[in-house]
């Protein structure tokens, strides 16, 4: 574990201590910061910034 933020943990009720793993899913490959935070008192996992989304593909049946 790394880094420590305080924020709201919506399990806790309350501000806590959150930490952010070693990321193992590539997301600092690229330089980029880890999205992923674990509250330090109950566990509950965060995912905080930009992820990724993919777009939905459509499809057009011709006539």
């Amino acid at each position: 574990m790394s880094d420590l933020q305080t924020l709201p943990c919506p399990t806790c009720g309350e501000d806590t201590d959150f930490e952010q793993p070693s990321c193992i899913d590539g997301h600092t490959a690229d330089g980029g910061a880890c999205p992923e935070w674990a509250c330090t008192e109950c566990g509950t996992a965060l995912v905080i910034g930009d992820v990724p989304v993919s777009r939905p593909e459509t499809w057009h049946r011709a006539a």
